[in-house]
């Protein structure tokens, strides 16, 4: 279910704000693999700075699609087998339980992101001379993001649980 709906104006912004920085990180990642390609191909050279782009481009931009995929609940799940093994009363359980082991993964990973990027901060990339740290700092910044959007999700959910078969046209599901 996409729960921006429920979100309170800032959470819908920073929504909205993740969805035109990926938009645009995944435009400049085209257009500069697309340019790198056809130089490579048509002029003999290549741009050696373009592929360091290109890589801290696509890492910032999987962890923050990972917060806009928890905005808009698109994460997998495959709920047949717990809907029907575990009774309805169960199954609200056995949510909750997985919502918290997920926000103790996501401060966990935040946690690791954090260290990693701080003791890389001091190597540089080969061609542009960025601190690595700097690519390693999409993983915590990208699950901080997850885990607001996940918490405010875990709070939507617990005070309207959510209908096992309703759907949108989307095939979402919708809050009481």
């Amino acid at each position: 279910m996409d729960y921006r709906a429920y979100y309170p104006a800032a959470l819908r912004w920073l929504s909205h704000l993740i969805d035109v920085c990926l938009a645009l990180g995944g435009f400049a990642i085209v257009t500069l693999v697309f340019c790198n390609a056809t130089l490579r191909g048509f002029a003999g050279f290549d741009l050696a700075w373009s592929l360091e782009v290109t890589g801290f481009l696509l890492l910032w931009s999987t962890f923050l699609g990972c917060a806009a995929a928890i905005a808009r609940g698109a994460h997998m799940r495959v709920t047949e087998i717990v809907e029907g093994l575990v009774p309805p009363g169960g199954q609200r359980i056995l949510s909750i339980v997985i919502d918290m082991i997920i926000a103790v993964l996501l401060v966990g990973l935040i946690h690791t992101g954090v260290q990693i990027s701080i003791h890389t901060w001091a190597q540089k990339t080969t061609v542009l001379y960025w601190p690595v740290g700097l690519l390693y700092a999409s993983m915590p910044a990208g699950m901080t993001l997850t885990l607001i959007f996940h918490l405010y999700n875990m709070a939507l959910e617990l005070k309207k649980p959510l209908l096992p078969h309703a759907t949108h046209t989307d095939g979402g599901e919708t809050l009481q």
